[in-house]
């Protein structure tokens, strides 16, 4: 993996571009804001989110060559707000101004093979799993894994979109072609074994261009239809699960080499944590931070990209963070209204179900001084 070497802080004034113009985006813009940045969106999304926050924006394909070209020219650094995007059109970002993350770290964080063999080339254990290619491959993963599982796209998928359980009766090629139009150009799977968790925890770790890093509270995760639906912190678990959960998130931003944010997600089981997954980028299990922490993770981010020297993430508060989704950003007059409540929209102009709104973070003093 390359890595980004240390280099002068980008001054005040200078223009980060982000790939990706959703929510993400929209609060790191409003970060690089306050610091003093201009920011510039590529997106192929008319009134995008972090459009409607940001000095400019390009309207363009991801693959767009043209408009990469001109993106480039206009920008000091490139960083990214989601995976979805082509690692080809960052890695030729890359030969005109500095992209942090690297690339490379695109490239491994967008395919789910290839995350878990790099948790598992570091010594980070995971569910157990078997890359698929086929439905013959599936039988044997099956075999070799057991039932239940879940087979998986191994890329494009998120929220629980493109995934498939198997169950005792589930037929192999039912299952196969249920996943099928979801499969990625080179139509591979992933086949995980079906873990027995107790829950899921998550840790967001900077690290500078320089290899400083800094990681805030491990945090406690619910999901609702595959939805991230609250994340508390502090998370209930033990001392010692906290430090292991910190040391994960460290030792793979560190073997990566990323500059940025990295955000992993991990199941917390009897014998201990597996990791689950990871994205190089602001996390929606860190919404808490914009109220809980002295740095926030979206400042953070933007410090990072910005070879500028890392914030302090302590928590001074405990906190919940509840998804707005759907019709749930209906009631924004009634949270208006609760005096622990902040609430942050995100300019969404139509409500869809499944799709995130907004969120809101209920502030407490900390308990755990």
């Amino acid at each position: 993996m390359s890595h980004d070497p240390a280099s002068s802080p980008l001054p005040p004034g200078s223009t980060i571009g982000i790939i990706g113009g959703g929510q993400l985006g929209r609060m790191a813009a409003l970060a690089a804001a306050r610091l003093g940045y201009r920011v510039h969106i590529f997106t192929p999304e008319t009134d995008s989110p972090a459009a409607q926050v940001s000095d400019a924006a390009t309207i363009a394909r991801y693959d767009d060559q043209e408009a990469i070209e001109r993106f480039v020219r206009s920008v000091d650094v490139v960083t990214f707000e989601f995976e979805n995007i082509p690692a080809e059109s960052v890695r030729h970002m890359a030969e005109h101004v500095p992209v942090r993350p690297c690339w490379s770290v695109l490239e491994t964080a967008q395919d789910r093979c290839n995350e878990k063999r790099f948790f598992n080339s570091i010594g980070i254990e995971t569910a157990p799993w078997r890359a698929v290619g086929s439905l013959d491959d599936l039988r044997q993963a099956i075999q070799e894994i057991g039932r239940p599982a879940v087979l998986k796209t191994a890329r494009l998928g998120y929220d629980g979109k493109g995934q498939v359980k198997i169950g005792p009766d589930t037929d192999p090629a039912e299952a196969w072609a249920a996943l099928g139009t979801g499969l990625d150009q080179a139509g591979l799977g992933v086949l995980e074994g079906f873990i027995d968790f107790l829950g899921e925890i998550s840790v967001i770790v900077a690290r500078g261009a320089d290899g400083e890093w800094a990681a805030f509270d491990p945090v406690w995760n619910v999901h609702r239809d595959h939805i991230l639906d609250t994340t508390t912190v502090p998370a209930p678990i033990s001392p010692s699960l906290m430090d292991q959960a910190m040391d994960i998130a460290h030792r793979a931003a560190e073997a990566l080499g990323v500059v940025g944010l990295l955000a992993v997600e991990m199941f917390v089981t009897p014998n201990g944590l597996l990791a689950n997954e990871m994205a190089p980028r602001p996390h929606n299990s860190g919404h808490w931070t914009m109220d809980a922490c002295v740095t926030d993770q979206f400042e953070q981010f933007i410090r990072a990209v910005c070879g500028l020297p890392l914030g302090n993430p302590e928590r001074h508060s405990d906190a919940e963070m509840k998804n707005l989704i759907g019709a749930d950003a209906d009631q924004w007059l009634d949270i208006l209204k609760d005096s622990s409540a902040r609430l942050h929209l995100y300019g969404k102009a139509e409500a869809r179900p499944g799709r995130k709104m907004g969120h809101v973070n209920r502030i407490r003093p900390r308990s755990d001084r």
